[in-house]
């Protein structure tokens, strides 16, 4: 396993992260002994960096994390996320902040992320999530940096809304982010044109999520893949867009043809080709998962003949909230 910088903050994390939300729920069944192995197992093998949310099974996610990290006497880095009180997802231009993130809400939101987590400090509380409209005055953020004063978080971040991941460039400008959390993948490529140079120039760690684009990228699914009722991936594939995105991985394994890599490297190492990026929170729910993804780190990093290829491939597709 390969590490590196997470930004301005000193600490050095895993290349690849342990991305948490299945194994709180929502991808289809999943069995509690076989997400602590899947843990367990990432971090035998290096993994140093976990991200995870109040969402991901409303605590469930923190507390599975919780209880393997009881066993382990590694220094491990816990990311997690408070949502803002209900309203619309992502937070609308006209929503009033003080209704979806005043300090009072946010001190007992984070107050139970702690209780669930077993710790006395948060590693890094992000905001899940955002809108621009808020940025001309972040009080959410002032209220974290009071909470940070106080020992209850170390480092403070946002994870970017899918549809305006740009709208967090001022807020790292102004110091207000130590981490920003962003979709990043061989489809959404749009970070790299501002927002990455802007995270170098204010050394503001990147993470990257979704670098699987909700597992297509990896190449497993077709045409007719089906997904369990409930899983959240039968609404993000909604309508034609499995059989577009399935029909857009061909594409690419065509690039691959000549290469002896395969989709979910090729995949999670694009993610790590910016120097921008700290880490790739690739989900992880088996220990299968977590012996393929981590092994990604060691093997060489993708040729620029092959990364000038996958940037063809980006996809101005905007964000599936609804319909087709």
């Amino acid at each position: 396993m390969k590490y590196r910088k997470l930004g301005r903050t000193g600490l050095d994390v895993s290349e690849i992260g342990f991305g948490a939300w299945a194994i709180g729920g929502s991808w289809g069944p999943q069995d509690d002994k076989e997400s602590v192995n899947a843990l367990h197992k990432a971090l035998d093998l290096g993994v140093n960096f976990i991200d995870t949310a109040a969402v991901y099974g409303g605590g469930k996610s923190e507390k599975i994390i919780a209880e393997v990290l009881k066993e382990r006497n590694e220094d491990v880095i816990v990311a997690t996320k408070t949502p803002p009180a209900p309203g619309p997802w992502p937070p609308s231009p006209y929503c009033d902040m003080e209704k979806r993130f005043s300090e009072d809400y946010l001190r007992k939101n984070i107050e139970k992320r702690l209780r669930f987590l077993q710790t006395d400090c948060i590693d890094i509380l992000q905001l899940h999530t955002w809108t621009r409209a808020w940025n001309h005055n972040p009080e959410p953020l002032i209220a974290l940096k009071k909470l940070q004063q106080e020992g209850k978080i170390r480092f403070i971040g946002v994870s970017t809304p899918e549809d305006d991941q740009n709208c967090v460039i001022d807020l790292m400008r102004e110091g207000y982010l130590d981490t920003v959390q962003v979709i990043y993948n061989i489809f959404e490529q749009e970070p790299a044109a501002e927002l990455f140079p802007e995270a170098i120039k204010n050394n503001v760690a990147i993470i990257v999520r979704v670098v699987f684009d909700e597992g297509v990228l990896t190449g497993k699914y077709n045409v007719d893949s089906k997904f369990p009722e409930g899983d959240f991936r039968n609404y993000y594939f909604a309508g034609d867009r499995l059989e577009r995105a399935v029909n857009r991985v061909n594409r690419i394994k065509e690039d691959l043809q000549e290469t002896e890599l395969k989709m979910p490297g090729v995949a999670l190492k694009f993610g790590l080709s910016h120097k921008a990026v700290s880490t790739v929170i690739a989900g992880i729910r088996s220990v299968q998962q977590a012996e393929m993804n981590c092994a990604v780190s060691d093997i060489p990093d993708l040729s620029e003949d092959l990364l000038s290829k996958l940037r063809k491939h980006a996809w101005r597709r905007g964000f599936w909230y609804n319909g087709k």
